[in-house]
């Protein structure tokens, strides 16, 4: 099973940010399967690719805390598929669906 992971600190959270996460998923084909205040499930289409190469991105949004100052989101992206090389599907929309948020903290 391939997993990638990152936490993005932020300064504040706000509903905006989780509103341009979601549009942000969206906008890359993906289908939102959950969504709760701070914690967001999306998929990809089948149709694409293999179905063990079909991926699950996970966005937990953490509120800030008085003890940590600032909040933080942090990003699973994971799939069925063997990473037999470092450039499989699952690390190529990790790195896309990353680089969207880092643009949005």
């Amino acid at each position: 099973m391939a997993r990638y992971t990152n936490s993005l600190p932020v300064p504040e959270t706000t509903s905006r940010l989780r509103d341009s996460i979601i549009s942000s998923l969206k906008s890359f084909g993906l289908n939102m399967v959950y969504e709760n205040g701070d914690y967001l499930v999306a998929k990809e289409q089948p149709g694409q690719v293999s179905i063990s190469q079909l991926t699950t991105i996970e966005v937990l949004i953490n509120q800030p805390t008085v003890a940590a100052g600032a909040g933080c989101v942090n990003l699973v992206v994971k799939n069925e598929e063997l990473p037999l090389r470092r450039d499989n599907h699952c690390e190529q929309v990790f790195s896309a669906v990353n680089q969207a948020i880092v643009a949005l903290v």
